[in-house]
Formats: structure tokens, C-alpha cells, sequence
């Protein structure tokens, strides 16, 4: 019998695991890799079509070769070609679809929390088309925006054709995101860690395999297609950074918090403004084309996606208008034409103003080596909007392949990150999903549910009955308790069933005053393990229907019962340890570590004195 129980309790532990990946997930990752493929070549594709539509607008020409706009020599006239591009988004969105509205990342994880994760076709086909034409027309936006939302609906449209899951599906539409982002910028390491943070809401085996699969398979194909990178090139800078410039970092990452806050905030209010508008949504992107016609008319480099200039202010060669211009006329155009509704993405225009703003600060801060400040406030820039500080700090060094910068850019991202979650509810992307109604919480912990067993919470003092019990006996047992549900015992402890209250008083109120109580029992219960999680107990909970269960031991003996109000004990820990402050080492114990003063070290010697005092009288 003893031997029975430790293979019991053997059994029972060998079922609890770390993770709970099953074989299924070898699936979806050879189904990633497939949507990794297909979305490298669908990169290659959108940046193509981006490199068309400049070429047709600004220079006249039918090319796919990607080009800045900047280089035409249309004049004045230049203005009215954002205009052109606009109302085309414009349209497309009202008669086609107006989830191309927007920068790509809200969207994706619109469509991931609403419903569920499945892309309608037409967006696959529109968002890239539509994203092409109004970055091809000048719009001061970035490519991988839109192509992690066209990634994401071919990952999303690939899973609807097989027998999936919600979840499976989520994991493939992320897959395809990451891999979009991975082929554009050669980032693999970023694009998966971007996932995790902004799109998959949880980092389980099952999800996080499939992805980085996806990432790595378009990052491998990258190199057949676009070049091996770094998209950004740069000379390497001396690990030996100084204590001073390690200080200005801390400044730095309070400077970029608050541009990150500032962009945000210049965004949404841009949104606002265009919402009063007496007009259909349908025509203010064409108001945003005209702001940047105007403003590229100014300031020409601030038109396109800018991959020249990020590269001109990451090597240090960008000069004092160049700094001026991205930092007043290319974030004036981007977050007002971002405001209006137009098609475009935000990680590229956010890599340009971060390094336009360190550009600025190395007239101010230790020199270190040129390009230095503007890679490291680049980081704290995407960090601080983004509320991504771990993608940010990968990000700029794939980017680059310059390990130098690591601790510099992890304590200026770190500080970003902090001013900007302490200063704004939400972020560039999050805001926009509440702004439809819905609430996102991008805190990341382990569920209190999954550390807490049952039996620490599992009620003790309960009633139970012997499966031989009659009638006539049970109501002494019960001593007047009315316990709903009532566990029934043989004569070593161990369960044989349940019978709820309200059965318990029929029987006992039958005629037959001689029928025993296991002809009516429930032989084949809900139960919880004593060292079961409180998570999979509410996860049966929930699937059968029962909120009271008892609780048994590896040998089924019975421990107790536990109902749904007792899995509260685990929020009320949690909260509790939270919120309660207490000094976990006595004053007399810190005092004589670390005292202080000739006064301190003697109050603690008399306390010592009469601590002993007492322990002799004792």
C-alpha cells in the first residue's frame, strides 16, 4: 500500500511541468516556416512596388530600383504628389477596406484580439498596395509597418486553410509578421523579440518556436534576395566608454522619453483634430498629402522612408539643417499624416528623428566617436514609443552588428522606457486599440494560479460521509452543516464519490430508510490533486461546470474540498505582496551591518546589553 502511494505521488509529479508544449507544435512550426518563405518574398515584393510607385510619381520612369525622393526636380509641383497618393489611399480604404487605415501594428493586433487572428483577403492584398502608394508618393513613413501586417494576413490566411485553433492561428499570423520584419531589416533576433512584446501576449514553447522558425527562414532567404546586411553599416565604436558619456546616456534617455512622448501625443492629437472635421475620413489623408507636399517642399529629405539619411546620421556625416529639418519637418509631416488616417508604418520615421536627436546632442555631450549618440538615442526613441525596450536595444544592434554599444543602449532604452510608461497610460500602437474600445495590457508576470497548489488552499474542515452510512446516521454526522457538496469516504479515508445537498436530502427523506448511500453517489467525479496548480483546477472548472471539488491525495485520500472563491486566495496573495511594505530585518540587526555614527553604534551596543540582560534572567 505504501508502495502504491509513491508511485502516486511519483506520477503526479511527473505530470507537472515546466511548459505545456505538446507534439502539435512541431506542426505549426513547419507551417511557419512556410509562412516565413512566402512572407520574404512577399518583402521583397512590397519594397519593390515601393521603389515603382517613387519612380513613377517623382521621376516619371518605370523602375523598380529604390530611390529617395528627394533627388526629383519636379519644383513646386512636387507638392501636389503626396496629394495624388493620398486621395488614392483614400479611396481604396472607404471601397475597400478601411483596416488599411493606419500603420499595420495596431491592426495585426486588432486582429489577433477580436477576431480571432483571422485576416480577410482583401486587406493582404490592399494593405501592401495601398502602403506602396503612399510611401512611394512621398509619405514620410516606413515600409515594415505595413509589411508585418501584410506578413501577419498571409500567416493569418495560410492557417485558415488548415484545421487550427484560435491560438495556432495567432501564432501563424505572428509568425508571418516576424518574418516580414525580419526580411526587411535582417533582423531575426529583433523581429522575434518584437513578437513576444507587442504580438503574441505570452512566451510559451508552442508560439515562440513557430515564430522565431518563421523569422530565420525569411532571414535566410534575405540573404538571396536583398543582401546579407547590416541594413546600416557602421564603424565599429570603442567598447572603453567613458564614465562620462555613460552618465549622458542616463540624459539621453530622458531626452528621447520625452520626444517619444511628444510624438505620440502630436499623433493622436493630429487624429483628434482631423476627427472634428466636417468632412468623411475618406479625404483627410489628402489633407496629410498636402501637409507633406508643403513640408518636403522645405525640407526634401524629410519625403519617403529616409534609409539614406538614418545612414548619414548613424555614420556622423549629417550636417546641422539635416539634423533641424528631420527633427521639426520630418516629425511635424509624419505624425499629421500619420493623424489622418493614411497608410504607412512608424519604425522607420521613429529610427530617423531618435538619430536626428542624437545627432543634436553630440554638440553637447562627451564626444565619444561620430554616430555614437544618434545609435544610441535611435534605440531610446524606438524603446520609448514602442514600449519595446529589449526589441529596441536588439533592433539597433542588428541593425548595425555593432556590439560596442550594448551597455550604453540598454541604459538609455532602459530610461526612455521608464519615463514614458510613467508619463503616458499608453503607447503609439496600444493607444489606438483603445481608442476602438479595447483594453490591452502589455505586462508580462506568471499567473498567481500557477504557483499557488491546492493544497494551500484546499478547506480542511468539511464534511464528509462513509460510503456505508444510512439515513439515520448522516444527519449526526452533518451537525447541522449545509454543506453543498459532500465528499464520500471508504473506511481508509480515501474517495469513492460525492453527493450534492440536495440529492442527500432526498435520499434521505425516501422511504426506504435501509438503502445505502453509495447507491446514489456520483462515482465518478471532478477532483483536484493536492499538488495541482490552482490554474489547471480553474481551467477544469471552467470546462465542466463544477465549482466545488475535493481534494485528494496522491493515494486518494481525501485532503478536503475546494471551490471557485478559494482560487480568490491566490489574487489576494498576490496583492498582498504587492502592496505590503515591511521591514524584513530588524533595525538592530542593520544598525550593527551598516551603522552609522559613534551614536548609532552605541545604541545598538546598550540594545545589545539589555537583549542579554533579559536572556539571563530568562
Amino acid at each position: 500500500m505504501e508502495l502504491d502511494a509513491d508511485r502516486a505521488r511519483a506520477a503526479a509529479a511527473e505530470a507537472l511541468g515546466d511548459f505545456t508544449v505538446t507534439p502539435r507544435m512541431i506542426t505549426i512550426a513547419a507551417l511557419a516556416a512556410a509562412i516565413g518563405a512566402v512572407t520574404a518574398y512577399i518583402a521583397v515584393a512590397l519594397l519593390a512596388l515601393i521603389g515603382f510607385f517613387t519612380n513613377i510619381f517623382f521621376y516619371g520612369r518605370i523602375s523598380r530600383a529604390l530611390v529617395s525622393p528627394a533627388g526629383h526636380h519636379l519644383g513646386v509641383w512636387a507638392i501636389g504628389v503626396p496629394v495624388v497618393g493620398a486621395l488614392i489611399v483614400g479611396v481604396m480604404a472607404r471601397y475597400g477596406s478601411d483596416k488599411i487605415r493606419g500603420h499595420g501594428i495596431p491592426e495585426a493586433i486588432e486582429a489577433i484580439l477580436v477576431n480571432g487572428s483571422r485576416v480577410e483577403p482583401k486587406v493582404a492584398l490592399l494593405k501592401p498596395v495601398s502602403a506602396a502608394i503612399s510611401i512611394g508618393s512621398g509619405g514620410p513613413f516606413g515600409a515594415e509597418g505595413p509589411i508585418i501586417m501584410t506578413g501577419g494576413a498571409a500567416g493569418s490566411l495560410i492557417a485558415q486553410f488548415f484545421h487550427l485553433t484560435s491560438a495556432e492561428r495567432k501564432t501563424l499570423l505572428v509568425a508571418g509578421a516576424a518574418a516580414g520584419m525580419s526580411a526587411t531589416f535582417a533582423a531575426p533576433v529583433a523581429s522575434v523579440i518584437l513578437a513576444i512584446e507587442l504580438l503574441l501576449f505570452e512566451w510559451k514553447p508552442r508560439s515562440v518556436v513557430p515564430v522565431a522558425i518563421a523569422s530565420t527562414t525569411a532571414a535566410i532567404l534575405r540573404r538571396h534576395v536583398l543582401g546579407l546586411g547590416p541594413v546600416f553599416p557602421v564603424p565599429t565604436h570603442p567598447s572603453d566608454i567613458p564614465a562620462t558619456a555613460l552618465i549622458a546616456c542616463l540624459l539621453a534617455g530622458l531626452l528621447a522619453g520625452g520626444m517619444s512622448t511628444i510624438l505620440t501625443q502630436a499623433v493622436y492629437s493630429a487624429e483628434d483634430t482631423f476627427a472634428h472635421l466636417p468632412i468623411h475620413w475618406m479625404w483627410w489623408p489628402a489633407i496629410g498629402g498636402l501637409v507633406i507636399g508643403i513640408g518636403g517642399y522645405i525640407f526634401p529629405p524629410a519625403l519617403g522612408v529616409g534609409y539614406d539619411v538614418i545612414g548619414s546620421l548613424l555614420h556622423g556625416d549629417a550636417t546641422t539643417t539635416m539634423i533641424v529639418g528631420v527633427l521639426l519637418v520630418k516629425s511635424a509631416i509624419w505624425s499629421i499624416s500619420l493623424g489622418s488616417g493614411t497608410s504607412g508604418g512608424v519604425l522607420a520615421p521613429l529610427l530617423m528623428v531618435g538619430a536626428a536627436l542624437g545627432g543634436a546632442e553630440a554638440f553637447a555631450f562627451p564626444a565619444v566617436a561620430p554616430g555614437f549618440w544618434p545609435l544610441v538615442s535611435m534605440g531610446a526613441v524606438l524603446a520609448g514609443t514602442m514600449r519595446a525596450p529589449l526589441t529596441a536595444v536588439v533592433f539597433a544592434l542588428e541593425l548595425t552588428h555593432d556590439i560596442t554599444v550594448l551597455l550604453p543602449l540598454l541604459l538609455a532604452t532602459a530610461v526612455s522606457y521608464s519615463v514614458t510608461v510613467l508619463v503616458m497610460k499608453r503607447s503609439i500602437l496600444t493607444e489606438k486599440i483603445s481608442r476602438r474600445g479595447y483594453h490591452l495590457s502589455c505586462e508580462y508576470a506568471v499567473d498567481p494560479l500557477e504557483i499557488i497548489f491546492a493544497r494551500e488552499v484546499a478547506r480542511r474542515n468539511v464534511a464528509s460521509l462513509a460510503v456505508d452510512a444510512r439515513p439515520d446516521t448522516v444527519a449526526t454526522a452533518l451537525d447541522g452543516r449545509r454543506q453543498r457538496l459532500l465528499p464520500v469516504i471508504d473506511a481508509g479515508q480515501r474517495l469513492v464519490g460525492v453527493i450534492g445537498r440536495t440529492q442527500l436530502d432526498r435520499w434521505m427523506a425516501a422511504a426506504d430508510p435501509e438503502m445505502p448511500l453509495e447507491t446514489v453517489i456520483d462515482r465518478h467525479p471532478a477532483v483536484a490533486q493536492e499538488t495541482e496548480p490552482l490554474r489547471s483546477i480553474a481551467s477544469r472548472m471552467a470546462e465542466t461546470g463544477v465549482t466545488r471539488m475535493p481534494v485528494v491525495a496522491a493515494d486518494g485520500r481525501l485532503v478536503g474540498m475546494i471551490a471557485l472563491k478559494d482560487l480568490l486566495t491566490a489574487r489576494t496573495r498576490l496583492l498582498e505582496a504587492e502592496r505590503r511594505r515591511e521591514r524584513v530585518l530588524g533595525t538592530g540587526l542593520h544598525l550593527a551591518i551598516f551603522g552609522r555614527g559613534r551614536q548609532h553604534k552605541a545604541r545598538a551596543e546598550k540594545l545589545d546589553a539589555s537583549n542579554e540582560e533579559l536572556e539571563a534572567r530568562s
